[in-house]
């Protein structure tokens, strides 16, 4: 297949700079696959499309206030910074360094005297750097009080609350950037779904730069994913299995989610518990296994994204339903509104 058939027109003024409040009064167009009908309604009406016995699967992962500002402590000791993508140990991190030119291998950044500071290892896929660093303290910790959230590039509003760049049920950190679907819960919501005898399950996928990275080659099935981390608990698999051997449907909220059930999954759908590294790259003719709908926001012309709910309904209704969306001035990306595809 090729990249243009997955691209559509956006007008700028549709990229959500900021948040709605409360999180669930985001916009909400419903995709029926059997018909192809769309249905206009608000995130808070989701629980009217939940059933009994269905399984509600969320992204547990929590975003890193992964981009810090330092300097160089030699070679002029020029401004840097730096964007944390993914740990390697305890004390390494892969990270795009800006400046790059001036990142050169044995380069000392420092980002505060006596606390932070990292060396430059080496230099790693796409321009990334390999980075040592050292510390007092823990890291975490000091993560938290000199870093800022790495807001996507598209956003230009400066974010009052960094807190609703993340998901309510988030709570392992280890993410590059927010698996976004998942912005419009409330615990209110979550309560109210719960109480209709729906269930929740939760997995990990720590959200790399490279589920947004623009796909670059012409004929998409050449494209090559980063590899991002997932977990799968066996508590998780149980449930989820047991649910469909039941007859309930698996509800996954946002790609993340999705890309991790399909990479446990075995052909017939059975969810299988574990941990490692997905490289999973979901378009047009794949054969979905363990994900029955999917609540999703509205993504980039040409990206991943776009490909693999085109594959979970089909190329032709997303982009009927993306050209509505436009129409009806929806709100896209990160903090705009969102989909649900049944």
């Amino acid at each position: 297949m090729k990249l243009e058939e997955f691209v559509y027109d956006l007008p700028e003024r549709l990229i959500a700079q900021t948040p709605v409040e409360p999180r669930d009064a985001s916009r909400l167009l419903v995709l029926n696959r059997a018909d192809g009908s769309l249905a206009h309604r608000h995130f808070y009406d989701l629980p009217e499309y939940l059933n009994p016995g269905d399984v509600l699967v969320l992204n547990r992962t929590k975003v890193l206030p992964a981009r810090l500002w330092g300097r160089r402590t030699k070679a002029g000791g020029g401004l840097v910074e730096v964007l944390l993508v993914q740990q390697v140990d305890l004390h390494c991190w892969k990270a795009l360094v800006r400046p790059g030119k001036k990142a050169r291998p044995g380069t000392w950044l420092e980002f505060a005297p006596g606390k932070l500071a990292a060396e430059v290892q080496e230099v790693v896929e796409e321009g990334m750097r390999l980075l040592r660093f050292e510390h007092s303290g823990n890291f975490m910790e000091i993560l938290d009080e000199l870093g800022s959230m790495p807001l996507p590039p598209y956003i230009h509003e400066k974010l009052a609350d960094p807190s609703r760049y993340q998901c309510v049920y988030a709570k392992d950190p280890g993410s590059a950037a927010a698996p976004t679907a998942g912005l419009h819960f409330t615990p209110e919501l979550l309560q109210c779904i719960q109480d209709k005898g729906v269930q929740v399950a939760e997995v990990l996928l720590n959200v790399g730069l490279g589920t947004f990275r623009p796909v670059k080659v012409e004929n998409i099935e050449e494209h090559q994913m980063h590899a991002e981390y997932y977990e799968v608990k066996p508590e998780t698999a149980e449930l989820i299995n047991n649910c469909r051997r039941q007859g309930g449907r698996v509800v996954s909220v946002g790609t993340t989610s999705t890309r991790t059930l399909e990479t446990v999954s075995t052909e017939d759908g059975v969810v299988q518990p574990g941990s490692g590294w997905t490289r999973k790259f979901i378009y047009p003719g794949y054969h979905y296994k363990a994900v029955d709908a999917l609540v999703t926001n509205f993504h980039l012309p040409g990206s991943t994204l776009m490909m693999l709910v085109s594959a979970f309904a089909t190329r032709e209704q997303i982009m009927q339903a993306y050209q509505t969306a436009v129409a009806e001035e929806y709100r896209f990306f990160s903090f705009g509104d969102a989909m649900l595809i049944l």
